[in-house]
């Protein structure tokens, strides 16, 4: 494994999907499709995968300019799934050109990487299980049960979700979807709901709604120690 993959690069890539998810303009469950495509199932994959079956410059080696690349494939597909209009190759190319300093991709290039990207992940690209579409659900079935949903911030969930990304001990998370959602919104709950309003059950709620059998509050705890370790910077 080269110095392409290591820890700082992966998180240079992952900021760099998340602010080309902000400029593009893409709903919040396009970045996430394509966060969960990319950081969940790509990247581990791709620095195991067989570069000599494909043939292809874009893997021989992967550089960061690549993975950048890949990144903003990742956006395009997610796009095609979950966009009323889906990102048109244009649009991705003129940013593309603006972004990556160290290589100019073509059209064919975005084309070509496409099919690398499915080819990698098996062809499979379904994101109906991903934290933020069961975080959305979890969010509206609180706000029909208990009136403390209202003073809960969504927004405060992205943010948790998209921290947890940075480091690579804690994007494993994600591989509990499920409780990861859960844990999220309990800790989102902590940060965001007045104290005078927490007389909701919100961590047994959660659990038995989810009927989550890893251990909740230690994923809380660590969520809330990671999110206080960043404001402290």
């Amino acid at each position: 494994m080269t110095n392409e993959w290591c820890s700082t690069v992966r998180i240079r890539i992952l900021d760099f999907l998340i602010q080309s998810a902000q400029q593009l303009e893409v709903p919040p469950v396009v970045k996430y499709s394509a966060l969960s495509l990319f950081a969940e199932r790509f990247y581990p994959i791709i620095s195991r995968f067989d570069q000599e079956s494909t043939g292809h410059w874009l893997l021989q080696p992967v550089r960061e300019s690549n993975l950048q690349l890949f990144s903003l494939i990742a956006i395009w597909i997610s796009s095609k799934i979950d966009a009323s209009r889906p990102l048109s190759v244009k649009k991705l190319k003129s940013l593309a050109d603006k972004i990556i300093q160290d290589q100019h991709y073509t059209t064919r290039d975005f084309a070509e990487a496409e099919v690398i990207f499915m080819k990698v992940l098996d062809y499979e690209i379904g994101t109906s299980d991903i934290v933020y579409r069961i975080l959305e659900d979890l969010l509206i079935q609180l706000k029909e049960v208990a009136t403390v949903g209202e003073h809960l911030d969504f927004e405060v969930c992205m943010d948790i979700m998209d921290l947890l990304y940075e480091k690579e001990e804690t994007s494993t998370l994600y591989n509990s979807p499920h409780s990861l959602a859960a844990s999220i919104l309990v800790a989102s709950y902590v940060i965001t709901v007045p104290k005078q309003r927490w007389e909701f059950p919100i961590l047994p709620w959660v659990k038995y709604g989810m009927a989550c059998k890893e251990d909740i509050i230690e994923v809380v705890r660590d969520i809330l120690k990671h999110v206080l370790q960043q404001c402290s910077i």
